[in-house]
């Protein structure tokens, strides 16, 4: 305690906290984990590739993401970014368009030709790849990387899977797929088309391989028991997409209803629009808050002029009768019939009720267990019941997304490594997540976040171009400046130039700073001002603030 020339005492506040010889906590320097980072399906490191792009480093921004996924031209499209779900910035403004930054990451690479920033050595053990989709391409580059020498079996005409058969070419352009698939056979991946594998046994030994990895996805039509009969003209959402992306989609007439509500009903719903239908609708059994489809799916399919008919389900198709019910949901959200019929028109029907896997070449191999609906069962390594054959991606149990797969082939491949090495995968420990409230950010104005041009709803319905374009290098650059650097130190400073008593040291660019505990006095004015919470304060060791 201190007083003034008149004797009023006055309190020192920094004694309060622990300073000086009773110091009982003192600063560190600390990487937390980012939301957006834990929340990327396919463990791409986004804050670390979106420093490098706000700095202007765009190569070695895209360096560093294919590392972890080698798609992402691709991933900047398609992917649902459940990153920006996650993203704290949210809380004060807008999410960080990191996918729209991604997108922009993968486009100039290829337009530049950059190649990816490995040098395999291969002369590790043979793996087999069956199935040449996101969850495969993924698996073939990361083992290859790892030094393996890896050949993939494609039953289709074109690598890709469901990103070229069941996403259309106006949001995944053929020619950015196909560029980047392009780059991953270019590593020395073997992918042969037109090649269904039938025994799987026979094609690893004849292969002399070592390993397999079966990633065929689920490109089957779930069916349902609907009753159609009088020359009924009903079709699949899969095998109509299939067919418009080969130039060769069947007549559909003027009104069309597309029965279902995930991302395949969207997509089939906007391409009967593209090939001429007048009236597009799509008939679901469930709400929109219980639709499978994302909500901007939906979104951008009404814009084009497709109306949407929730808690409705079709009971038989008769010629171009449609006798539907109306649905109520249960407390649990499940669909109830209410005996409500009601009779729609329709020159076709689409079905688009999800899809399952063909994994019947499966059955003869020993040990394999499967689920219900043909999925493969595997353990936490993604190794079947069959020693050395892998499964992944949509052909096992859980979420299905081009991001999901992806990051389930680079767990596969680690894990394939790690059983012909006999020493099983371990992923690393994650540090704790930082969430918006552990930040300390100073006050400022929002910052408008940069905004991808779209087409005019009426211009999209003509063909088949993107609709969708990307950021330029200007506004992609802005995007990644939006990011708040959570939970890792971005070099800011207010550490340096807030601490009291020069404790702080500067190390130079790129090496952050360190402490002299020597001059700390434990006041958490560092802390305080730490903008990302890249300081914690932890307790002062026995005897070492003394």
């Amino acid at each position: 305690m201190r007083q003034h020339s008149d004797m009023t005492p006055v309190v020192d506040l920094t004694l309060e906290k622990g300073a000086g010889p009773f110091r009982t906590r003192r600063p560190v320097y600390v990487d937390l984990l980012a939301p957006c980072d834990n929340a990327c399906p396919a463990g791409e490191p986004v804050q670390a590739w979106l420093a490098l792009a706000q700095a202007g480093k765009f190569r070695a921004a895209w360096e560093t993401l294919v590392r972890d996924n080698p798609l992402p031209a691709v991933h900047g499209r398609v992917c649902y970014h459940p990153c920006e779900s996650a993203c704290n910035r949210e809380t004060l403004d807008a999410a960080v368009s990191i996918h729209a930054v991604e997108r922009f990451l993968g486009d100039l690479a290829l337009t530049e030709g950059w190649p990816f920033p490995v040098n395999p050595r291969p002369g590790g053990e043979r793996v087999l790849v069956v199935g040449a989709g996101p969850c495969g391409l993924a698996a073939a580059y990361h083992l290859t990387c790892l030094g393996h020498m890896v050949e993939i079996r494609e039953a289709g005409p074109v690598a890709g899977g469901m990103m070229h058969f069941g996403i259309s070419a106006y949001r995944l352009p053929r020619g950015t797929l196909a560029s980047e698939i392009d780059r991953i056979a270019g590593l020395g991946v073997r992918i042969t088309c037109n090649h269904k594998v039938e025994d799987l046994l026979a094609e690893r030994d004849a292969g002399g391989f070592d390993a397999v990895f079966v990633a065929i996805g689920a490109q089957v039509s779930r069916h349902a028991e609907i009753p159609a009969r009088d020359a009924a003209r009903v079709l699949d959402a899969v095998s109509l997409l299939r067919a418009a992306d080969a130039g060769a989609a069947p007549r559909l007439g003027r009104r069309i209803v597309v029965y279902g509500g995930g991302n395949t009903a969207m997509d089939a719903a906007r391409t009967a629009r593209r090939l001429g239908a007048d009236e597009v609708l799509i008939v679901y059994r469930r709400d929109r808050a219980h639709m499978p489809a994302r909500a901007f799916e939906a979104d951008e399919a009404i814009a084009e002029g497709i109306k949407i008919r929730w808690l409705t389900s079709i009971k038989e198709v008769v010629g171009p009768s449609l006798t539907v019910e109306r649905m109520i949901l249960d407390a649990n959200g499940r669909p109830q019939p209410t005996g409500k019929f009601e009779t729609l028109t329709a020159d076709a029907v689409v079905l688009a009720l999800g899809q399952e896997t063909d994994s019947r070449f499966l059955r003869r191999v020993p040990g394999i267990a499967f689920t219900t609906d043909g999925g493969i069962v595997v353990d936490p390594q993604g190794m079947t019941g069959h020693p050395g054959i892998f499964a992944g991606g949509d052909t096992v149990p859980g979420a299905r997304s081009v991001a999901a797969a992806v990051g389930m082939g680079k767990h596969a491949a680690r894990a394939i490594a790690g059983w012909l090495r006999g020493r099983p995968y371990r992923a690393a420990e994650r540090p704790p997540l930082v969430s918006f409230e552990m930040l300390h950010l100073p006050l400022f104005a929002d910052v408008v976040a940069a905004a991808q041009p779209v087409l005019d709803a009426a211009e999209r319905i003509a063909d088949f171009e993107e609709v969708v374009a990307g950021l330029t290098e200007a506004e992609a650059r802005h995007e990644a400046q939006r990011c708040l650097s959570c939970g890792n130190c971005f070099e800011c400073d207010n550490c340096w130039a807030a601490c009291p008593e020069d404790a702080i040291v500067k190390l130079g660019p790129g090496r952050r700073y360190r402490y002299d505990y020597a001059k700390c006095t434990g006041c958490a004015t560092c802390f305080e001002q730490c903008p990302c919470h890249a300081i914690d304060m932890i307790a002062e060791p026995s005897g070492a603030g003394q």
